[in-house]
């Protein structure tokens, strides 16, 4: 399926430095204050270029901000920076008016089919809408006639058999070839699929992607195919791009990226990937915790806190050092719990990302006690990576100190001496010079 699109061609799509963040709404109070109530950075520094007849992979888990980014592009959502550049015109910023016109080389296929057709239109009305829409077709025979031609180009035959059935009539891999039709119908340049196959049955989904290859290879298409299965992925994909809370975090070849993954989320990914015979055993060494809140990332390396190969720059901070605590008690006897808790002061200072965390005594409990829980803390768990992010703990007069090291934020770097290019954002091939 994979193709060799010229990488001297200039891009079709260019994306510099994107962010989508969307503002949190606070209370009522905070918003007549005019206060400052966060955001959400759901995509947060994004670059990439796509090739004209390529296939470039989102790959990511929810929230990754894959979908956010992919209708970013289609001006679906207000961009709060960077650039997105079509065919060297920039189309970020554009009013809806401006942008209006553009949509005809900009076509986005949905993920559910089931709720992208409107059931109250028969597959005629549905699939030659955007030629009315955009005033191409100027008479209902010029309509009826590209309707059919995209119907047979999607495998919807024999074409009089479905034009006047409604979306309820059809199996989901025929509604979704009817969306695919549609998507087509107005010659588009960059077709933008959001999990095309998710919704379909296990025996339709191969079906559907080799459909996808086959106009991509007779309509001269590009796509950006969002997803969150490596499987379908690597059999569809030129490129894959893996997301992580907001950011790219390694692109390459798909080759490449299931050969020797190097990013520890990809690696993480990939072991993730069901094997069908239960007589082979795979090892899943599953990423712990869950995804962070993207309102609040964490500190550096967003993945830090799940990764079992971070060490002192990846960005530890007093949040972690929340969490280490909360999972030790949550493994102790009742009574072992309130006699540790009972020595640790209020805990809320640690919910605030710091490179710094003050841990205050109980009333009536020195600091030297704390000092100990820590020490036992660290005895019990020697090898979480959490422990190599500290660079002292301190007893106070009131309480411990625990200092971490300062954080710095990965960035997309090239992978050295591989034959197609890959770039990982990774502290574990930063550059040294």
């Amino acid at each position: 399926m994979q193709t060799k699109p010229d990488p001297a061609a200039p891009a079709l799509l260019d994306v510099r430095n994107l962010k989508v963040h969307f503002s949190l709404r606070g209370s009522f109070l905070q918003r007549m204050l005019g206060h400052d109530t966060g955001s959400v950075k759901a995509v947060d520094g994004v670059t990439f270029t796509l090739q004209r007849g390529e296939v470039l992979g989102l790959v990511g888990e929810s929230g990754s901000g894959k979908t956010t980014l992919s209708r970013a592009v289609l001006s679906l959502v207000k961009v709060t920076g960077g650039s997105i550049a079509l065919n060297g015109q920039t189309i970020s910023g554009l009013s809806e008016r401006q942008f209006r016109p553009l949509r005809k080389r900009l076509q986005l296929i949905f993920q559910d089919p089931h709720a992208s057709l409107n059931p109250a239109m028969p597959i005629l009305d549905a699939v030659g809408h955007p030629l009315r829409i955009h005033h191409i077709a100027k008479s209902d025979d010029e309509v009826r006639r590209l309707v059919c031609e995209s119907l047979e180009r999607v495998g919807l035959v024999p074409v009089e058999r479905f034009l006047r059935k409604y979306p309820s009539d059809l199996s989901g891999g025929q509604k979704q070839r009817a969306v695919l039709a549609r998507a087509i119908i107005l010659g588009p340049e960059l077709v933008i699929a959001d999990e095309p196959v998710s919704m379909l049955d296990m025996s339709v989904r191969a079906k559907v992607l080799e459909l996808m290859g086959d106009l991509k290879r007779d309509l001269g298409l590009t796509y950006l195919y969002v997803t969150h299965d490596l499987a379908t992925a690597r059999y569809f994909c030129d490129r894959i791009a893996i997301m992580y809370l907001g950011r790219i975090i390694e692109i390459g070849s798909a080759a490449e990226i299931y050969t020797n993954p190097r990013h520890p989320y990809t690696k993480a990914l990939l072991e993730a990937i069901p094997e069908p015979d239960p007589s082979h055993h795979v090892p899943h060494d599953l990423p712990r915790g869950e995804v962070p809140d993207a309102a609040v990332p964490p500190l550096g390396c967003s993945f830090h806190p799940r990764c079992p190969r971070a060490f002192s720059p990846c960005g530890w901070e007093s949040r972690d050092l929340r969490l280490m605590l909360d999972e030790r008690w949550a493994t102790l006897t009742p009574d072992e719990y309130l006699r540790e808790r009972a020595i640790v002061g209020n805990l809320m200072a640690l919910d605030s990302p710091s490179t710094e965390a003050h841990i205050p005594a109980a009333k009536g409990h020195a600091a030297t006690e704390l000092t100990a829980l820590l020490a036992e803390l660290r005895k019990s768990t020697p090898e979480d990576p959490f422990w190599r992010g500290v660079v002292s703990v301190e007893p106070q007069a009131n309480g411990v100190t625990v200092r971490f090291h300062d954080h710095v934020t990965p960035e997309l770097q090239p992978v050295v001496d591989v034959v197609d290019p890959v770039e990982v954002a990774c502290h574990l091939y930063r550059r040294t010079s």
